[in-house]
């Protein structure tokens, strides 16, 4: 449950409705979905956090598809349960297969195993991989 109400494009101000004018154009969305209407209880963070991401997930070295993965990975590992399903929604749409989605949960569960090991053992760093 929201600790605040959802904003929606009727009830917002205009420089919130210019932002979810922006990401409905960006996305090809008929409307935002609930973090943007969460965020717009704060039109600054809003701001930010769209321009943010815009500039973050667009192409680049990494392609759209792999941010999308890496975004998943990053929010399995947070435990952000909206993040996830926002991301891997937003990861098939870009490509991603069930089967590509196996592999990176297979790799996030690896990476999570071996990293607790790595901590717990408190294993010191390898001079060669410095």
């Amino acid at each position: 449950m929201s600790t605040v109400n959802l904003i929606e494009h009727a009830q917002a101000s205009d420089e919130v409705r210019a932002v979810f004018d922006d990401i409905k154009r960006t996305r090809n969305l008929p409307d935002v979905n609930n973090f943007w209407k969460v965020l717009a209880n704060h039109p600054a963070t809003l701001k930010r956090t769209w321009e943010s991401l815009k500039e973050v997930m667009a192409p680049g070295a990494l392609d759209p598809l792999m941010k999308e993965m890496l975004y998943v990975a990053v929010s399995v590992a947070q435990n952000c349960e909206y993040c996830v399903a926002s991301h891997t929604a937003a990861a098939k749409k870009r490509g991603m297969t069930d089967e590509m989605l196996g592999e990176l949960m297979a790799v996030i569960g690896m990476a999570s195993e071996t990293n607790r090991l790595a901590i717990g053992w408190r294993v010191p760093v390898d001079e060669a991989l410095r």
